[in-house]
């Protein structure tokens, strides 16, 4: 299962905090597939050598991402192992990327969220660094706006990487595609 956090609704289009949405949307395009509502998100599914494959986008806001993973792992009796979660990261610079198979929260409440619901850091995520750039207090600010203008520029090929990460995690393993995938 592929679970690109995000929060849901218009205000919250092509914000830092939605990152993981824009690349499970690109994957759906590139898969022509488009995403159903059900329970607790938007689900679509594509098969990637042979592999079947969710996507979740969940409707719970990111601060409850984990309701939504846990009820979608345990309704497709989905492992562990095979989850995936993609999401902003402040503590990156903008554009790096990087895939772990475990790790803190790293102060992201959805991740936190996650971790909480499930019982476990084991889980693979996919950190996509959108950079420190705010002031003090101005984090939730930050998130929750849009990328600027030079960073819309690079963002296309980003979330294309993140994707070709996606589809690797899903043939090749975790080991794999941290060696292909992170960045220097």
């Amino acid at each position: 299962m592929i679970a690109g956090l995000g929060n849901v609704g218009q205000e919250y289009n092509n914000t830092r905090h939605n990152i993981g949405f824009e690349v499970v949307n690109l994957l759906a395009e590139e898969q022509e597939q488009t995403f159903e509502l059900d329970r607790y998100g938007f689900v679509a599914r594509y098969k990637h050598k042979g592999r079947q494959i969710i996507m979740l986008k969940p409707t719970t806001y990111m601060n409850l991402s984990g309701k939504a993973i846990k009820f979608w792992l345990n309704k497709e009796k989905i492992a562990i192992e095979n989850l995936l979660v993609i999401t902003d990261d402040l503590n990156l610079p903008f554009g790096k990327l990087r895939i772990k198979g475990k790790g803190s929260a790293g102060g992201h409440n959805g991740l936190t969220n996650i971790e909480q619901l499930l019982a476990t850091n084991r889980y693979a995520r996919m950190r996509f660094g959108i950079g420190d750039n705010f002031g003090h207090g101005r984090q939730v600010n930050f998130v929750l706006s849009q990328f600027s203008n030079d960073e819309q520029i690079e963002l296309p090929s980003l979330i294309k990487k993140c994707a070709t990460g996606v589809n690797q995690f899903v043939s090749i393993g975790l080991t794999r595609t941290m060696n292909n995938f992170n960045t220097k």
